[in-house]
């Protein structure tokens, strides 16, 4: 579906919000940080049931995490170093935001390990097509602004209606989501590095 091809459109809907940024000083690598405790804090409000507050600071690092590249992009400060750290932050942000989920018991441990798996299995595939000299590559079903889009709308829907869908709360049905379109971008995502390699 992805929503990472509009990421040129969304600097565009920042730019105001990253000149102010960047007028006060701030950085991409803060950003990087900020977004990454707020999915720290995330993690631990859907452990605790706090849906409310988890669902609210997803959106915050959703924000955070435009802006750290939006402020790299205007200041032309993109390096090896920030693309790094960025990514690493990422990768621990899903972890804390979905391992919450299911720690916090809205779905069976077999199933956030499915959700969590297929997030960190289409991430690698992504970053590993650079690794091989491929170029990064974010094409597939699902990209990780998408899974942002989709917390956010399980936890209103879950707050909405507390008792869910057949049985699952609605974050439950997310892990399923992730899982299933989690494992099938990452062999999307395998088949066309694996074409381009020569």
């Amino acid at each position: 579906m992805t929503l990472d091809q509009f990421r040129p459109h969304a600097g565009n809907l920042l730019r105001p919000l990253t000149s102010l940024c960047i007028r006060a000083g701030l950085t991409p690598n803060s950003f990087s940080v900020m977004a990454f405790l707020a999915s720290v804090a995330a993690g631990f409000a859907f452990f605790r049931g706090e849906v409310l507050a988890a669902t609210g600071l997803v959106a915050v690092n959703a924000i955070f995490d435009s802006l750290d590249g939006a402020i790299a992009r205007e200041m032309q400060l993109a390096s090896t170093r920030g693309d790094f750290l960025d990514h690493v932050l990422d990768r621990y942000a899903d972890i804390f935001i979905i391992t919450g989920i299911f720690a916090g018991g809205v779905a069976p441990w077999i199933l956030g390990v499915f959700g969590l798996t297929g997030v960190l299995m289409s991430s690698y595939l992504g970053t590993q097509a650079q690794a091989v000299g491929i170029g990064r590559y974010y094409g597939g079903t699902l990209g990780r602004a998408d899974r942002l889009v989709l917390i956010v709308i399980a936890g209103i829907l879950t707050i909405g209606i507390p008792g869910g869908f057949a049985g699952f709360s609605f974050l439950g049905w997310l892990l399923v989501v992730f899982g299933v379109f989690g494992h099938a971008t990452a062999i999307q995502r395998f088949f066309y590095v694996w074409g381009k390699i020569r």
